[in-house]
């Protein structure tokens, strides 16, 4: 059974959620819905979708000697 809800949100916000609602194929309606469902598992359990950039870079440093520390030095490095 589906029911139905009335939310009240920015002028802004319902032109954004529209505009992507458009360009990913989906109705507001179901992005909303896709979002509570996510509410219900676990954050563990939800599949993040990487962007091609990332997924490019998977993988990339599994063959070196770089590490946390190394990570911590350039931060140390960089905010001094």
């Amino acid at each position: 059974m589906q029911t139905k809800l009335t939310l009240r949100v920015d002028d802004g916000l319902v032109r954004r959620a529209k505009d992507y609602a458009r360009r990913s194929g989906k109705s507001v309606s179901r992005i909303v819905a896709d979002y509570l469902a996510l509410l219900e598992e676990p954050m563990e359990k939800q599949v993040v979708e990487l962007t091609p950039t990332v997924r490019s870079l998977l993988g990339s440093l599994s063959n070196s000697a770089v590490d946390k520390s190394d990570y911590y030095k350039h931060l140390d490095e960089k905010y001094r």
